[in-house]
């Protein structure tokens, strides 16, 4: 099969990541860097497999694919596909789950002990030469908890959720889980009203969807204590950037590490990306883009692609 890659800058930067178990499988690859929304088609003409990450695959689009059989997603989200016009047109979608689960788990530590540990402001003092000046062999300017004993709350407890979990048990944290919805009432999970004052850090997972859109409001930032820490590397839209950003300025929250915002890249700006709001880390989308995560998406398209051929259903979403 014939196969066109439309966004592999978003998975290979400077050919960091290899392609070869996708020239494997495909008797001709092509890829290009990135696609405007006017050459999708265009760019898309000939090939039985079309690759994308983030490129939209809106319906009036895929109904021009002539020849497309494989939808083929860099990614496990598919909100970018009209899965509904792929059916319609007898395309099949196939997705690639839980391939950064190690690295989203790594990043979310990463944020929570750079917050926890207040290394910006320490280097800050450093770089203005306060050790120098200190009358002792030490600065204490900025309380250091440990994360032994403090409470770790969950909001999505899939594959990366139960990764947070396992290193927050590690470092003695113990975790709590928020329940999927108002109706769950399975046996460990919280409200999130009853769960959002327990806790010391909030890791958010879900998915963002009309039912988590939102989620984490005013009223539940509220809830939260005033030493507690948010992590959101799931989707933004799920947490209120404006709520965060007036309860950080407000110093009603210790801290917050972001590493995902309502509109990427933030073109029309964000409040997040405030420079005076303290105690708050943004990062660029990055949690899940170790170089091994980027390569694993890659080879386990290869395996997605080879297994449509052979007809069998792997990692298909429609």
């Amino acid at each position: 099969m014939k196969g066109v890659f439309l966004d592999l800058d978003t998975v290979s930067h400077q050919g960091d990541v290899k392609l070869r178990s996708l020239e494997r499988v495909l008797s001709v690859l092509h890829a290009f860097g990135t696609t405007p929304a006017d050459k999708l088609v265009e760019y898309a003409a000939g090939a039985e497999v079309v690759i994308v990450n983030k490129v939209k695959l809106p319906g009036d689009i895929i109904r021009r694919l002539a020849g497309v059989k494989l939808i083929s997603v860099a990614a496990t989200g598919v909100n970018n596909i009209d899965l509904i016009a792929a059916r319609q047109c007898g395309i099949g979608v196939c997705n690639v789950p839980a391939y950064a689960t190690k690295a989203v788990a790594q990043h979310v530590f990463a944020l929570i002990l750079a917050l926890n540990q207040h290394l910006e402001g320490y280097e800050q003092l450093l770089r203005e030469g306060a050790w120098k000046r200190a009358p002792q062999f030490t600065l204490l300017d900025f309380p250091i908890r440990e994360l032994a004993g403090k409470r770790m709350g969950i909001v999505g407890y899939g594959n990366i959720g139960q990764a947070v979990a396992r290193v927050a048990e590690a470092f003695g944290m113990a975790v709590f889980l928020a329940a999927r919805n108002r109706d769950d009432r399975s046996p460990g999970r919280l409200p999130l009203d009853e769960l959002l004052p327990l806790v010391d850090i909030l890791s958010i997972h879900a998915p963002l969807s009309a039912d988590t859109r939102g989620l984490i409001g005013p009223k539940e930032l509220t809830l939260m204590k005033p030493e507690a820490i948010l992590i959101n590397c799931s989707r933004g839209g799920i947490v209120d950037e404006t709520a965060l950003a007036a309860m950080l300025k407000a110093g009603r929250l210790a801290g917050a590490g972001i590493d995902v915002l309502s509109e990427e890249p933030p073109v029309h700006g964000n409040p997040l990306l405030d420079p005076t709001i303290p105690n708050l880390i943004v990062t660029p989308h990055v949690a899940w883009a170790t170089r091994e995560a980027r390569q694993r998406v890659v080879d386990e398209m290869a395996l997605n692609i080879a297994a449509f051929e052979r007809g069998e259903p792997r990692n298909r979403v429609d």
